[in-house]
């Protein structure tokens, strides 16, 4: 027998972690010991060769998502022999190193089957789970991830969940969080009135079932806040839905029973089938097929879009919800007007009746609330883009390692909010925490964030935000910083996304320089004006500002983006000949104060999003947006039936040839725009020209600049037929490099900040891009 060793880092030195291994190690007929060290796991082991001892180590990535096994921490060591399978805590003082706070995962397949099966005594209990599924951020108190430390402590086993635990051949050997129906936790139904109409399990699915056929709406808890649901199919429940939710336009997603039902009514490919079927059971973005009208009313769930968020269930509870059912679900989360999900039993009862019928609760409390993940699949070059990172997919820990002993929080920013914690040379990115434009959403982001200092029981050394001093991220540091008496660090906006991108793709310390594209709404900038259309150069740990779309007047900036015929306005210019256009989409007060209030500013931007925003209104896609992106999506959709019918296959770009150093000139691009109009091109060709014009600027930029490797961040690069198409025009030229396990909206900020700060990168904002502030160009001619 041969003799191997890894080390395996920051793993969570816990009970279950630790018994599931052993387990793992007795299915194997392995022999060693783990050892837990001041910095993660031990592991010495014998196999009879190097295949064997690494199908054991695959069996435990598998067995144990938790962990990460790094390869080249593996290796062959001198011979020693051992009889069985221990765990040793080991002569050292106690870790020093974090423990890892454990994300949900979704309902295993053994799980899944015993839910299903009559025999089982786990039949038709909502609440199953096993040490390889079911609640644990979400429940989380303290660390280490013991039952005492979650919301499940006050639920004491029953003989046969007791004998399970201490059962070395069970899945729910050492499993913290087991139980069933007998010990377990208890599903209940109420009405408007506050009244249970019943908490046996049976009936409760039951008056699901009834209640969703008759077309009501219900609120279900699930693992990370409570959801709304009606029948998919039922056109009436969901025009219901939004008229209650006032939310006229936003998409919802559709839950199914199961994946033969999805690949009924989806396109699915490979990848995208196996993010459903994957413990994180995120929602997926699918392209409908022409049948799907036939169980799907598919034009109220995603209007004017042409992709549709899917799910199957992730939870036993909406397992059984859905296969009872027998047919879609529509679901959203639970929110009133813009503010975080509900996730509180007594928030649900208080607020929740204005829009449904029913409840559905039960009492396990949520301890950290989070929303579902939604990721995308690009779908020519099959680019992953995550759109959100929250439920099972949070918290993350990026392959990167900090190289201090320092507790650092980086508070990111105040759209699309996560922050960061390095503590004891390891990263963690929080959830998705939504927009902090409200008191609800400000404490939610301050609860989870204080949540998480207690449980690392951390006081930060140095406190890193945006630099935006009105954003609330940059409030709630300062605050921060006096209450730890502790430096306030800064970092641009625009300048954090790069950092981040860049440590994903492990191009910090790259030889050559490196172009980075971020393109975004707006964060402010080193002129004080809002930056989004920017062209960075990184290199010898520096980055430089090297192009950007010339400025145009930011008026109200939040109306900017809210707003897109404001985006027209400013952006294009009241002036011949557009006029014809724009007057149409302004009473004649709201057409003057606009005009005057965009002469007068001291105020401009350079946002990208701004530009896709001004381009959807100026073809009359959308003038006010209802909600997030909602203008861009309009125009994607359009450019999207051009590249169907016509392939990549454009008549050359709105920008000509002659751009030059610094600038890319906006309104250029706007007159394009704008006399393709008046000459009656059609739609679809104008959109899919602009999405073209905005490709041809990467290749630009690059041979400008003789760089061979492109980072993309910012919020636009959400949008999948973008990045296919950039993929298809370079990715034989350049190194393409995306997110991979961030999303390249502001949820990436904190981590970049964290980056940026670590590595001591300097801003070379010069000169030259200092007095522009001073040459902006003013497009507005009365």
């Amino acid at each position: 027998m041969q003799t191997f060793f890894i080390h395996i880092n920051g793993i969570m030195p816990g009970v279950e972690i630790q018994r599931r291994m052993q387990r793992v190690a007795k299915e194997m007929q392995v022999n060693g010991y783990a050892e837990n060290v001041n910095n993660g796991f031990d592991i010495y082991f014998n196999a009879a060769s190097l295949l064997d001892a690494s199908n054991f180590l695959q069996k435990i990535n598998q067995t144990i998502p938790e962990i990460e096994i790094i390869p080249s921490q593996f290796k062959k060591i001198a011979d020693l022999v051992f009889y069985d399978f221990s765990i040793q805590l080991g002569n050292n003082e106690p870790a020093q190193v974090p423990v890892l706070i454990p994300a949900d995962m979704a309902i295993c397949d053994s799980c899944k089957s015993e839910l299903h099966n009559p025999s089982s005594r786990f039949y038709r209990y909502p609440f199953i789970s096993c040490a390889q599924c079911g609640p644990r951020y979400s429940i989380i108190k303290d660390i280490p991830f013991y039952r005492d430390n979650t919301s499940m402590y006050h639920f004491s086993n029953c003989s046969n969940c007791e004998e399970a635990y201490h059962q070395a051949g069970s899945r729910r050997f050492h499993s913290e969080i087991s139980s069933c129906a007998i010990c377990g936790i208890k599903l209940g139904i109420l009405c408007g009135d506050l009244s249970v109409l019943s908490k046996n399990t049976d009936i409760v699915f039951s008056l699901i079932k009834h209640f969703l056929n008759q077309g009501k709406i219900l609120a279900v808890k699930g693992d990370g806040g409570y959801i709304l649901m009606c029948d998919a199919g039922s056109m009436q429940s969901l025009q219901l839905l939004r008229k209650r939710k006032h939310c006229p336009a936003k998409p919802f997603a559709v839950l199914y029973p199961d994946m033969e039902t999805v690949d009924r009514d989806f396109f699915v490919n490979s990848k995208e089938r196996n993010l459903l079927q994957s413990q994180q059971a995120p929602e997926v973005l699918l392209y409908p097929k022409e049948r799907a009208g036939e169980n799907l009313a598919v034009a109220n769930i995603a209007p004017g879009l042409s992709r549709v968020g899917v799910m199957i269930p992730a939870t036993p509870l909406l397992e059984l919800i859905a296969h009872n059912l027998g047919k879609p679900i529509a679901v959203t989360s639970a929110n009133i007007s813009g503010s975080p999900i509900i996730y509180k039993d007594e928030d649900a009862s208080l607020y929740l009746f204005d829009i449904v019928d029913f409840i559905v609760n039960y009492n396990l409390e949520i301890v950290v609330p989070q929303d579902d993940s939604i990721i995308q699949i690009s779908k020519y070059e099959h680019q992953q883009i995550i759109l959100r990172r929250s439920l099972r997919l949070a918290p993350s820990f990026p392959p990167y390692k900090f190289n201090t002993d320092k507790y650092i929080l980086a508070t990111g920013s105040s759209q699309e909010s996560a922050f960061t914690l390095a503590v004891k040379n390891e990263v963690f990115v929080s959830q998705y925490l939504g927009n902090n434009d409200t008191y609800d959403a400000q404490l939610m982001y301050k609860n989870t964030l204080e949540h998480w200092l207690n449980l690392f029981n951390a006081k930060p050394d140095v406190i890193i935000s945006d630099q935006d001093i009105t954003c609330f991220s940059y409030r709630y540091a300062t605050e921060l910083a006096a209450r730890f008496q502790v430096n306030l660090k800064s970092v641009q906006h625009h300048e954090a996304h790069f950092a981040a991108v860049l440590a994903e793709n492990e191009l910090l310390h790259h030889a050559k320089p490196v172009l980075g594209i971020i393109w975004d709404g707006g964060g402010m900038g080193y002129d004080d004006n809002i930056w989004g259309g920017e062209f960075f150069k990184y290199e010898n740990n520096e980055m430089m500002r090297c192009y950007h779309f010339d400025y145009f007047a930011a008026i109200a900036n939040n109306n900017l983006m809210a707003e897109p015929r404001i985006a027209a306005l400013c952006i294009a210019g009241y002036n011949w000949p557009q006029t014809d256009i724009l007057q149409d989409k302004f009473t004649g007060a709201e057409l003057n104060k606009y005009v005057s209030l965009s002469a007068n500013t001291n105020v401009f931007s350079s946002s990208a999003g701004s530009i896709f925003n001004a381009v959807a209104s100026l073809l009359n896609l959308c003038d006010t947006q209802t909600y997030d992106g909602e203008a861009a999506m309009y125009l994607q959709v359009l450019a999207e039936e051009y590249i169907k019918e016509n392939g990549f296959v454009v008549n050359g770009s709105y920008f000509k040839t002659g751009e030059h150093y610094y600038r890319i000139p906006t309104l250029t691009l706007m007159h394009g725009v704008i006399a393709d109009i008046y000459a009656h091109r059609d739609k679809k060709y104008i959109a899919a020209k602009f999405y073209y014009s905005m490709v041809s600027l990467v290749g630009m930029a690059a041979r400008h600049m003789k760089v061979s490797d492109i980072c993309f961040s910012g919020d636009v690069f959400q949008n999948a037929l973008l990045v296919d198409w950039i993929k298809r025009e370079y990715k034989n030229q350049y190194n393409l490099c995306f997110h991979v396990n961030l999303a390249p909206n502001n949820e990436n900020i904190s981590f970049g900040q964290m980056v940026y700060y670590e590595n001591g990168i300097r801003s070379l904002f010069t000169a030259v891009s200092r007095q522009q502030k001073h040459q902006k160009e003013k497009v507005f001619v009365r």
